[in-house]
């Protein structure tokens, strides 16, 4: 079976996000002072053939794709074939 995942790569709640930040006040500098905050992150669509999508996409997150003194991730299933 083909399935699709994304995988959300965000910076952890404790970690200051420049990026995040300076969107924030562009965003205000606009007018819109409703807008309180915004997350800056990343996120990688991976197709996997097999069985074992959960393990497959927790060794790519954890090994390769986050930096957990950092970053957090999450993922979803966008598709199964």
């Amino acid at each position: 079976m083909m399935t699709t995942v994304r995988i959300y790569v965000t910076y952890k709640p404790s970690v200051f996000d420049p990026q995040g930040e300076t969107i924030t006040n562009s965003i205000h500098a606009l007018g819109h002072q409703d807008v309180k905050s915004v997350t800056v992150g990343k996120f990688f669509d991976v197709t996997v053939d097999g069985d074992q999508v959960e393990a497959t996409v927790k060794q790519i997150a954890e090994e390769l794709l986050v930096n957990f003194n950092m970053e957090t991730y999450t993922y979803q299933v966008l598709e199964e074939k």
